[in-house]
């Protein structure tokens, strides 16, 4: 490979290369914050009940935690894909609940069914289960017992969430390097043939 180099070319599949080994470092560093935070969250199911609802004490919520709270009444509800404890898909139906008059109210997922408009009788009361994430209340409780009408929700479990950052990290690395690769390739096919001797 004789010559200099293109100067905008390099530059630019230098920038690119540099970029996606950042991102695989950066994948990387995702990867032992997700391990940090499973870990938590197995430990944090070992631990005896909290009272629910309750305020996040760090900013995070106590997810993956027994819990044990008291629904006033119901108050709305809503029917959301999830799976029963046989792994089965199906809805999930989640109530929210008032837990006072100026209480921060409480969303609880009282049980499992195949139809989102399943009828199902529960006037609230007290309940025990183990605190989930929910998309629209941060978290929600996730009953042990479901009521009449409706089966057993699957219980959150840590196995479930994926851990996938190293795979993506491998990903990334590759990536630079197959750009490398392809780049010297094009460099040499773009170099003049030696003159016979």
């Amino acid at each position: 490979m004789t010559g200099r180099l293109p100067l905008i070319p390099t530059f630019i599949v230098a920038a690119a290369v540099a970029t996606m080994i950042a991102l695989g470092v950066w994948q990387l560093s995702r990867a032992q914050w997700k391990e940090q935070l499973l870990s938590q969250y197995q430990d944090a199911s070992k631990l005896p009940p909290i009272a629910y609802p309750t305020a996040p004490r760090t900013g995070e919520p106590p997810l993956y935690r027994w819990a044990t709270g008291n629904c006033l009444r119901p108050v709305s509800h809503r029917a959301t894909a999830g799976q029963n404890r046989n792994g089965e898909g199906g809805y999930v139906h989640v109530v929210q609940c008032a837990t006072g008059a100026e209480g921060p109210g409480m969303a609880v997922e009282i049980g499992w069914s195949r139809d989102p408009k399943a009828k199902w009788q529960w006037p609230g009361g007290p309940v025990t289960g183990m605190i989930a994430p929910d998309r629209d209340n941060l978290m929600r409780l996730v009953a042990a017992t479901p009521p009449p009408g409706l089966g057993a929700s699957a219980m959150p479990s840590v196995e479930a969430i994926s851990n996938n950052h190293r795979l993506y990290a491998v990903q990334w690395f590759l990536f630079a390097a197959i750009a490398l690769v392809i780049y010297v390739l094009a460099l040499r096919k773009r170099a003049p043939a030696k003159p016979p001797a």
